[in-house]
């Protein structure tokens, strides 16, 4: 029989943890992942927190889901889609989609990628 396998519990990361910026107005950094379990296909969640100031573009190499707890983003893509995310919304970038990520205020998300730990 297999050993259990002990679940992780980061208390209060949504209001303690603060990511790294990553471009003027964006900050994003990961909170756990299991590369060190599944190298060949990690999962990794983190937090987003957007402030008002420049937009950031971005192409995802690998898939994500993204649930805005705080705040409010527009959200567009090259297919001319464009959303207006409030808290409680869910979002799924594929692999290869070009995002770009707006606010007139500031907001907070939570995101699960296929992604490797620390992976931009």
């Amino acid at each position: 029989m297999a050993e259990p396998v002990a679940f992780q519990h980061f208390a209060g990361a949504q209001f303690e943890f603060k990511p790294p910026q990553i471009a003027p107005s964006h900050y994003l950094g990961d909170v756990a992942s299991s590369e060190s379990s599944d190298p060949e296909k990690p999962i990794t969640a983190g937090l987003y927190k957007f402030e008002a100031g420049k937009e950031l573009v971005y192409t995802y190499p690998y898939f994500e889901m993204k649930i805005i707890l705080e705040g409010e983003v527009f959200i567009s893509d090259g297919t001319g889609q464009k959303v207006h995310g409030k808290a409680g919304d869910i979002f799924y970038f594929p692999k290869g989609s070009t995002i770009t990520f707006d606010t007139p205020t500031q907001g907070l998300a939570f995101f699960v990628g296929q992604k490797k730990n620390g992976q931009l």
